[in-house]
């Protein structure tokens, strides 16, 4: 147990390291905008069916489970402004995250532990090309910025899903039900969801990148480095979540 702990306290360390080198290399140039963008479009563009899905099934199925028990107090009219409250402030962030934690970081764990295995991280290092500046920063910088914009695109579909799922059992125009999620919305709801995506997506851009850029020789590391970025940032997205929780109740 406590070689266990030792080995986990040493990547946590390494780990901290490793995102100061990212703080530290994002400023220096030369900067990698083709990559940036390549990285933009395989993050971004190419998980948004997957989250549409996603987004939607999670608000048909809230609308539909949450319906039968405000009816019996005589609240149906709360569905729509509570499903919105319930989808932007805390389900639809948390699972999109989980969602690119799956299918992200793993994907990046997987890219740079095979490069790392066939030595064309150590072929970059010798040709003059800063390595680190252009798999890991770029993948970062995607995940920073595409895991937010992936997390408003599952809300807007969340609330399509609850419009589906109120006019299952009943007819309410869609004007109406869009009013009454405005009129029961404050701007606060959103600052702290919005935040707290963007430490989402730079944690699973990093811990993809940590695993892949030190995964050790041979090729079955490179599947032990994509599950342990899966395991690895799924958890820390729980964690973040709940400090998130905690500073929001404190703060607003």
């Amino acid at each position: 147990m406590i070689f266990t702990l030792k080995n986990t306290f040493t990547e946590i360390g390494s780990a901290t390291l490793f995102a100061k080198q990212f703080f530290k290399e994002v400023f220096i140039p030369p900067y990698e905008a083709k990559e940036f963008l390549k990285q933009c479009y395989v993050i971004g563009y190419k998980s948004l069916p997957l989250v549409a899905i996603t987004g939607f099934i999670m608000g048909l199925v809230l609308t539909l489970q949450s319906r039968p028990t405000l009816v019996k107090f005589g609240a149906e009219s709360w569905l729509p402004g509570m499903v919105a409250l319930s989808l932007i402030r805390e389900i639809a962030p948390v699972i999109t995250a989980l969602i690119c934690a799956g299918k992200i970081s793993s994907g990046i764990g997987a890219e740079l532990g095979s490069m790392k295995v066939t030595e064309q991280i150590d072929a970059m290092e010798v040709s003059a090309i800063n390595p680190y500046n252009y798999l890991v920063v770029t993948r970062i910088l995607a995940c920073t910025i595409m895991v937010p914009i992936l997390v408003i695109f599952a809300d807007a579909i969340g609330i399509i899903g609850g419009y589906v799922g109120i006019n299952i059992h009943g007819d309410v125009n869609f004007y109406r039900y869009l009013t009454q999620i405005l009129q029961s919305l404050e701007f606060l709801d959103l600052i702290p969801a919005t935040i707290k995506t963007f430490f989402f997506g730079f944690f699973i851009g990093m811990i993809g990148c940590f695993k892949g850029f030190n995964a050790s020789n041979g090729t079955e590391s490179v599947g032990k480095a994509a599950n342990s970025a899966v395991v690895t940032a799924s958890l820390t997205i729980f964690i973040l979540d709940m400090v998130a929780v905690q500073i929001t109740d404190l703060f607003f």
